[in-house]
């Protein structure tokens, strides 16, 4: 059941990521939605949970954008995974793991999508376009900042009420 609810929150990102987002661009910098939730989903919920996000979530983004497709879906499984590890050695200060995750994954998301999308596409990588990477992952951070810790606090108080009183 949380597979399913992953992957149609992750279509419901990607959309907003189309809608919304460009409306929120700050300079350079792009708010990367699937990203940054998929990121905190696998900090607070499973690494299978985030794997099927960033899968669904990425072929979404590749469908809505006409990337070549595949291209989206790999490097948020890539990014995702990285973030997983970041939330697992993380495990003991947990209200900052989806902040620390989100720090990792989000420039390794932005460099892969823009190397794998420009070899798919044949060319090379534009000049300037890595100039994008900082500004994007500064505000992914932002992003998880305000949303990471109430979900781990969620997650944490609903765990809190499934313990048994003996």
């Amino acid at each position: 059941m949380q597979l399913m609810i992953a992957a149609a929150l992750a279509v419901v990102a990607a959309l907003a990521e189309f809608t919304i987002v460009p409306y929120l661009q700050i300079g350079d910098a792009t708010l990367q939605p699937v990203l940054v939730f998929g990121a905190i989903w696998v900090v607070v919920g499973s690494l299978e949970a985030g794997l099927a996000w960033a899968f669904v979530g990425g072929l979404a983004l590749d469908v809505l954008s006409q990337r070549p497709l595949g291209a989206s879906a790999f490097s948020l499984l890539i990014a995702i995974g990285a973030a997983s590890f970041v939330g697992a050695a993380l495990v003991r200060v947990r209200i900052v793991s989806p902040i620390a995750a989100v720090a990792v994954a989000s420039p390794i998301y932005t460099g892969l999508l823009l190397l794998v999308t420009s070899m798919l596409n044949g060319a090379p990588v534009p000049d300037g376009a890595t100039s994008v990477i900082v500004p994007t992952a500064i505000y992914d951070v932002l992003l998880a900042a305000i949303v990471g810790p109430l979900a781990v606090a969620v997650v944490m108080r609903r765990r809190e009420a499934e313990r048994p009183d003996w």
